[in-house]
């Protein structure tokens, strides 16, 4: 029995998520006043101190510097793993034996975290803004070659066979058929990819560099300006929001016009 899920208006898909996003700032505003008589300081950490922080930051831009810098090594990082993901990903989709003989030694260095890279990228790279860009590809690239594979290996045999009997070339045939067909899944590849390097993002700018939100939030601990540190914390949490709504909306402007 076929059933289909009917797609939510746009204006009820908004009331619904404003209605998530106050129950997750309810349950935050219960859970610091439950701490209170146990953690003299938990209401530093308060909704309303936090976002009174945040708007003093911002007005006195304090944090457009360190967000830019966080931006730009997002950006770089994903150039990378593009760069290095979407060929290897057609290359594997394309040849059964390529992915066989691949697929362990990926899924072995897969299932490392980017994070044990750490001290490795600081002795290659030393300090500074290379490591993080190492890393940050490097947990990047993944979900980038995995679903570019996926998406060559979904084409429809029929497309590749006329354009081999209208004695295409492999050039013709990548840029009109392959990449085109699979574009769709590289574009879901890079929406993983952003989430996953927005969270490495943070402890990467922990190694000794002095910008971007990970130093700040490092800062803001030594400072112990903790209401400051729950400002940053929103503001992170706000722009990978932000990320992956344009990469959602990207995917869905591809799909319309398919």
């Amino acid at each position: 029995m076929n059933t289909k899920v009917k797609s939510i208006p746009m204006r009820q898909r908004l009331t619904l998520s404003l209605a998530g996003l106050l129950v997750l700032l309810l349950l935050w505003a219960v859970g610091v006043a439950m701490l209170k008589d146990e953690v003299g300081m938990a209401g530093m950490f308060a909704p309303g101190v936090a976002f009174s922080s945040l708007a003093e930051l911002i007005a006195n831009n304090q944090l457009t510097m360190h967000t830019l810098v966080s931006l730009k090594r997002v950006a770089v990082g994903l150039f990378w793993a593009l760069l290095f993901g979407v060929p290897i990903g057609l290359a594997i989709g394309s040849s059964r034996k390529l992915e066989t003989s691949t697929s362990g030694a990926f899924q072995f260095l897969r299932m490392i975290s980017p994070l044990s890279w750490m001290p490795v990228a600081v002795m290659l790279f030393g300090i500074g803004d290379a490591p993080i860009y190492f890393l940050l590809s490097f947990a990047a690239v993944w979900p980038i070659i995995l679903n570019t594979s996926a998406g060559v290996r979904q084409l429809d045999p029929k497309w590749l066979m006329l354009a081999h009997s209208l004695s295409a070339t492999r050039r013709e045939v990548l840029l009109h058929i392959i990449l085109p067909g699979s574009l769709g899944h590289i574009l879901t590849g890079l929406r993983l990819a952003i989430g996953i390097v927005w969270i490495i993002l943070v402890p990467c700018e922990m190694l000794g560099v002095s910008s971007g939100l990970g130093y700040f939030i490092l800062d803001t601990r030594d400072r112990m300006a903790y209401s400051e540190l729950m400002a940053v914390i929103v503001l992170i949490g706000a722009l990978g929001f932000l990320l992956d709504t344009l990469a959602q909306r990207l995917h869905r402007r591809w799909a319309r016009g398919q």
